[in-house]
This record gives structure tokens, sequence and C-alpha cells, in this order.
């Protein structure tokens, strides 16, 4: 899974067209983490940093990618499946499912960034209440957090992903090279010190300054609503 994962995330940072993406599992499952046997095989300290190390840079790969990005949660995210969800922009829960940090159980911590991504998204108090409390975390409580922005109507695999496409379209409306932009200055201003987020800014502003989408909206010449 952690190489299938890495594939796609190099797949998507050459979609020149995207705007959105859409995260979720198979079977009413979102992701249960990592697999106990192949874990068991590479529980010496070295081989463990190794899959971290490749899990942090594949997770922040995906985190930064100039789309907007949904994790569409459907029965249990645990362990490593919870941290993904944390790599994404927005969460999104259907009925009954669950996201869980369970590492506290198996004697560790988040390794793939989950820890930092969950304090930037609910707080270093909430995270601290969850990873060390180990709790599953309900819809509800979710919402309450901050970690989801919405419970679906649909638990069913197929009606859970048309809500989760129409939800998000709010989002991808208009062209693929704003939307990219707005994510990139976005992510510049979350990750970057403010002089250097606002050099990204600038340049960032230069490159559809005078594009194709600017240059129709003026010949249109609609007014802000």
């Amino acid at each position: 899974m952690m190489l299938e994962l890495q594939e796609r995330v190099t797949e998507l940072e050459n979609w020149k067209d995207g705007k959105g993406l859409i995260i979720c599992g198979a079977g009413n499952t979102f992701c249960s983490g990592s697999d106990l046997n192949a874990v068991k095989a590479i529980s010496n300290s070295q081989d463990g940093m190794n899959m971290c190390m490749f899990m942090q840079n594949t997770l922040t790969r995906l985190m930064r990618l100039p789309l907007i990005s949904i994790a569409l949660i459907q029965g249990k995210a645990l362990g490593g499946g919870a941290e993904l969800t944390t790599a994404c922009d927005f969460r999104l829960m259907t009925p009954g499912s669950e996201i869980r940090f369970v590492h506290k159980h198996m004697g560790l911590v988040p390794g793939w960034g989950g820890a930092a991504r969950l304090v930037r998204i609910i707080g270093s108090r909430a995270a601290l209440q969850l990873l060390s409390r180990a709790h599953g975390v309900d819809p509800e409580r979710a919402l309450h957090l901050g970690l989801s922005e919405g419970t679906l109507s649909s638990s069913d695999e197929t009606g859970s992903l048309e809500e989760a496409r129409a939800w998000l379209s709010q989002y991808t409306e208009g062209p693929a090279s704003v939307i990219q932009a707005v994510k990139k200055v976005v992510t510049a201003g979350r990750e970057l010190p403010l002089e250097a987020a606002l050099r990204t800014e600038k340049d960032v502003f230069g490159s559809v300054w005078g594009g194709p989408a600017n240059l129709e909206a003026l010949t249109r010449r609609q007014k802000h609503k």
C-alpha cells in the first residue's frame, strides 16, 4: 500500500489539469493502518525509521499537491489511516465512521507526520487528548473538534462518493490554473515564514495575472457578487 500510494502521488504531481482529489477506501473501510505482519518484519529501529521517513515524505507531498483534497472516511480510519486523513485539506465522514489514533496501544506515536498535522488542524490541547487517550472519534465529535467538515447522509460507497463530489465541486469550480494557484498560496502561507510566503504569493500571482482565466474574466466584465 505504501508503494502504491507513493506512485499515485507521483502521478498526481504531474496532473496539470487537476483541481480536486477524493481519497476513500474500499469495502466501507477507509484505512485500517499498517499490516501487522509487515510491521513485525521491519521491527528493528533502522527499518522503522526508514519506513517513517518514506511515509512522511509521501504524505507531505500529498498535502502539498496543488489540488483541493478530501478524505472521505467510511468505516474506520485507524493508526496510519488516521494519519492519512490529516494529509488532506478536508475530511468528510459517513454515519458510523470513526477516526482513531491507536498508536499508543501499539507502544508508538504517530510517525508519518500525523501528530504535527493534527496539532495544526485542531490545536495542541485537543490533539494531546486524542493521541493520549487513543479513543475513537465519531462524526459528531470530529465535527465539534474541527477535524471534520461534515457528516454525509449516505453510508454506502456509491452514495457517499457522489455526495463528496458534490461537496468538493463548490471549491473546484473554475479553471484548473486558478484553483491550483489558490492551493499554492494557501500552502505557502501555512508552511513558510511570512516573508517567504509573501514572495511565493507574488510569484503565483504573477503566473495568473494576464493569463487566460484573468483575461476571460476581464472580457466578461463581471461585477463581484
